[in-house]
């Protein structure tokens, strides 16, 4: 007799972005390849347009917010991340430049991980950008960063980031 083992998920939360060609398009096929090669998407925030962050001179963002359980630890969620950013066609040049897709892990269940140069999981700069927490406060308001021990609509409501941010649709 066979026993079944429960299976352990994961409920990772990431931030989609991109400023280069289909902005919406690349963003719609990146969901689709998390959901193809990670787990099942849940949550999908609105669109929200957003000023480029850190270098300014330089289209503006297109960024939405997920939530997928998966099977996967948080740094083969990274992993495959990257692939599928690599697959979309990311090529990395310069820090905070234009892309095509950017997918980053934001949080991974309550966990706290520091793999240096390499994966920070709650992502270290969440609580002060406005274009993670806007779209992150919308699906999960109620999740807590686990380190300040605050809400996501708390954090999103009492930031100083004034970077313009604006839902779409």
């Amino acid at each position: 007799m066979m026993l079944n083992k429960a299976l352990d998920y994961g409920t990772a939360y990431l931030l989609l972005g991109g400023n280069l060609g289909d902005r919406e398009g690349n963003l719609k096929k990146a969901i689709e390849l998390l959901n193809e090669k990670i787990g099942k998407v849940t949550l999908v925030s609105s669109l929200y347009e957003t000023a480029a962050w850190g270098k300014t001179d330089q289209p503006a963002f297109l960024n939405q917010a997920v939530v997928l359980q998966t099977q996967l630890s948080a740094l083969e969620v990274l992993n495959r991340a990257l692939d599928i950013e690599h697959e979309l066609g990311r090529i990395r040049k310069d820090k905070w430049g234009e892309r095509l897709i950017d997918i980053d892990l934001i949080l991974f269940n309550e966990e706290v991980i520091n793999i240096p140069n390499k994966l920070q999981i709650p992502h270290p700069h969440m609580q002060n950008r406005k274009f993670v927490m806007e779209p992150l406060a919308e699906i999960a308001p109620n999740v807590m960063h686990p380190v300040l021990g605050e809400t996501m609509l708390s954090i999103s409501r009492n930031m100083e980031d004034r970077l313009e941010v604006k839902k779409i649709g």
